[in-house]
């Protein structure tokens, strides 16, 4: 008997089309008119359309495009490297899962290609089985809540709609800590060890977590599990909060605000790493390796060390089978797992 068709679906965040201001401008507006990344109703909803609309479509998509062309290379490092993690863990899955005829996709939240098309496409292609792993290892309302959003207002539009299981959160899994450590180990031991090592995530307001929103706690465990695997002293590391947008109080202390200090404790030499980032992107590849630099050494800084993300290294790939080997329980037959087993046995 033949199993339903089955797909793992990858899921960031998004990028615009084109490092130009009008993909900016599409891509920025779909973003920052969902309701849970700009939190509001009534008038505070219309205020902020108002200011979006009016303001920041209007000033911000040049200065923004400009950023991205900095970083991209015919598209733009986000997709690259997502449509890279797909290809790595779909061969993965062929050799570590041969008997589960699972293919792998990428979607996007906002910008293209979209969550919504592909979930679309998916079903019309007859699969019955989707398991959305969305890239992000620390839950936030802001992130991962738009993922189920959009899932669930396409479950209600379509008759007949597949099985889709959501991953919530993989910030305090094993092989996600494992990789982050070995990553810093090789990175220093390639490039030297700095005073201090940084671990800095996107932030998000402070009033969303005073609602209930986990990230900052899933954020500050991932920090602990982390220095505790490299066997860090509470002096060597530090866990700070990034890319805040508008006048409110967002999570701290801040990234650049902590770098513009260090120095004048004496901290000199800082590794900085985003455990926020499944790939890097805008915010990594410039924020943090560019700008966030030139504040630390502006400061009397002497050494900054950007630590890049886990795209498709081999940790984070065998962290992403595991997601779907622990996600997919009870889709397949007891005996393609005995099988895949006994392969397995035979191949060690």
């Amino acid at each position: 008997m033949s199993q339903p068709k089955t797909a793992v679906l990858l899921v960031n965040l998004g990028s615009p089309d084109q490092p130009t201001p009008g993909a900016v401008r599409r891509y920025l507006k779909e973003f920052l008119s969902d309701r849970r990344v700009v939190e509001g109703n009534g008038v505070m909803r219309l205020v902020w359309l108002a200011v979006l609309n009016g303001i920041i479509l209007t000033f911000r998509p040049r200065k923004v495009a400009k950023l991205y062309a900095s970083i991209w290379d015919k598209d733009s490092p986000l997709r690259l490297i997502l449509n890279q993690q797909v290809a790595a863990l779909q061969l993965a899955l062929q050799q570590q899962m041969p008997n589960r005829d699972i293919q792998v996709f990428s979607a996007m939240t906002y910008g293209n290609p979209g969550l919504t098309a592909r979930l679309a496409e998916l079903k019309k292609a007859g699969y019955q089985r989707i398991l959305v792993l969305p890239l992000y290892p620390q839950y936030s309302d802001t992130t991962t809540a738009p993922i189920y959003d959009q899932i669930a207002r396409f479950q209600l539009q379509n008759r007949n709609p597949p099985d889709i299981r959501v991953l919530h959160d993989y910030h305090d899994h094993p092989l996600y800590i494992q990789a982050l450590a070995a990553s810093v180990r090789d990175y220093r031991a390639e490039h030297g060890q700095g005073d201090k090592l940084i671990l800095s995530y996107h932030g998000i307001p402070q009033e969303y977590a005073d609602r209930g929103d986990p990230y900052p706690d899933h954020c500050h465990r991932t920090s602990e599990l982390l220095a505790s695997e490299l066997e860090l002293t509470p002096e060597q590391w530090q866990t700070t909060f990034q890319s805040r947008f508008g006048p409110k109080a967002w999570l701290q202390p801040y990234t650049d605000k902590t770098l513009e200090k260090l120095p004048e404790t004496g901290t000199k030499r800082v590794d900085i790493i985003s455990p926020a980032f499944s790939a890097d992107c805008l915010e990594t590849l410039e924020e943090l390796s560019v700008e966030n630099r030139d504040i630390f050494m502006a400061g009397g800084g002497e050494q900054y060390q950007y630590i890049p993300a886990l795209n498709d290294d081999p940790g984070m790939i065998s962290l992403l089978v595991d997601l779907v080997q622990q996600n997919s329980s009870g889709w397949f037959s007891p005996a393609s797992t005995e099988n895949e087993q006994k392969e397995t046995e035979n191949a060690s």
